[in-house]
């Protein structure tokens, strides 16, 4: 469900509302992260990094961005935070101060793995020789000084 304007034009994004509490629940969520005392053997010992929390516009819903530092076993970290939701959302719901709890749900934050990917391609031998090929077409030559002549004879 997108959002109107008064113009009736669409607004793609998400309200200062959602950004500000995003924000907060990503700050309660590290706290918690940090201090929790999780049972379950694939959430012990390990650095989670919370990268955004993105907010539905009734500030029921909640997705929350993580990823392991390292970068590795992503999946076996979001599938224990799943099972770890209820814990979190009860621990949420006390450090920070909204009508209705919202229930969060995990997922990996691929913007790493996206940011190395492009990363490598322009890096790779065929861009940067095309890149260099750019150049060389790009620079003046110096006979030319903007189509207008100086020079009388």
């Amino acid at each position: 469900m997108k959002r109107r304007d008064s113009g009736g034009h669409e607004d793609i994004g998400p309200t200062q509302r959602q950004l500000r509490v995003g924000e907060e629940l990503r700050h309660a969520l590290v706290h918690i992260m940090e201090r929790a005392h999780f049972r379950d053997p694939d959430l012990l010992g390990v650095s989670v990094t919370i990268t955004e929390v993105r907010v539905s516009p009734d500030l029921k819903n909640a997705t929350a961005y993580v990823t392991r530092l390292g970068g590795e076993n992503v999946d076996t970290l979001v599938a224990a935070l799943k099972r770890a939701a209820p814990y979190i959302r009860g621990q949420l719901a006390k450090a920070v101060k909204l009508r209705v709890a919202p229930v969060v749900t995990f997922a990996a934050d691929m913007s790493f793995d996206y940011a190395s990917y492009i990363n490598n391609i322009l890096h790779s031998p065929d861009v940067s020789r095309d890149l260099a090929a750019g150049d060389e077409a790009a620079e003046p030559d110096e006979n030319q000084d903007g189509g207008a002549s100086a020079e009388k004879p």
